[in-house]
């Protein structure tokens, strides 16, 4: 299964089916170093100081491994769980 970060589909809306299984603030600090405000102002298509500035194409890419890291961990977890 292909994750794709649609750009004609606000994030926020891509996002929908796991929003709110996954700690955005953790993703933020594990792929990005940055804080939950940062991610959360990328998700609404805004930079820190109210104006346009979403994920760029390289965030997007980061964006997307980490969630591929995500589930890749926690897919070995269910297979190791007894």
């Amino acid at each position: 299964m292909e994750t794709v970060i649609n750009k004609d589909i606000p994030v926020r809306k891509q996002l929908e089916p796991i929003a709110l299984d996954v700690s955005w603030s953790k993703i933020a600090q594990k792929y990005f170093g940055k804080s939950a405000s940062w991610i959360y102002h990328k998700f609404d298509g805004i930079d820190g100081n109210g104006n346009p500035g979403g994920f760029t194409p390289e965030e997007k890419e980061q964006f997307k491994g980490g969630l591929y890291d995500l589930a890749e961990r926690i897919r070995k977890t269910a297979d190791e769980f007894k």
